[in-house]
């Protein structure tokens, strides 16, 4: 099992808790990003950055996932096409995206695509990121990998 981030938009607390799990579970992290991010040294741990572009980084995750492995994004067509490959996707917020759930959000997020285009003048965002998010996204991450392994 391998863990692919979603790394551009990944809240900082996220990656955090991803670089401790790296080291104690002993599970190879990749961050993907079209800028350079600073890491901690660890054999755990690299950093891919890829180039300039819309979804250039979705789209090298999605070339590099498997099956088992765990992509860590808020991005559901990432989440959807890694889940296509084998994958599995986590959002930093601790929603589980398999294969038997994706559908339903897709649809979802492409509705709400759909009523920003235009229909409706305000569709808020989500909430901000909590304390409460970052314990079910390491609870969700614990739990995976235990399963996992």
């Amino acid at each position: 099992m391998k863990i692919y981030v979603d790394a551009d938009a990944c809240p900082k607390v996220i990656k955090d808790i991803l670089y401790r799990v790296a080291d104690r579970a002993k599970v190879q992290v990749t961050l993907v990003a079209n800028s350079y991010l600073h890491i901690p040294r660890s054999p755990y741990l690299s950093m891919l950055q890829v180039g300039e572009g819309f979804d250039v980084a979705d789209a090298k995750i999605i070339e590099l996932c498997g099956p088992g492995d765990l992509v860590i994004t808020a991005d559901i067509p990432l989440a959807d096409g890694a889940i296509k490959k084998g994958a599995v996707a986590l959002n930093p917020r601790g929603e589980l995206y398999t294969s038997d759930n994706i559908g339903p959000i897709l649809a979802r997020r492409n509705f709400m695509d759909t009523l920003r285009g235009g229909l409706v003048e305000e569709v808020s965002g989500p909430p901000a990121f909590s304390v409460k998010d970052r314990e079910l996204f390491a609870n969700q991450l614990d739990r995976y990998i235990s399963r996992h392994r």
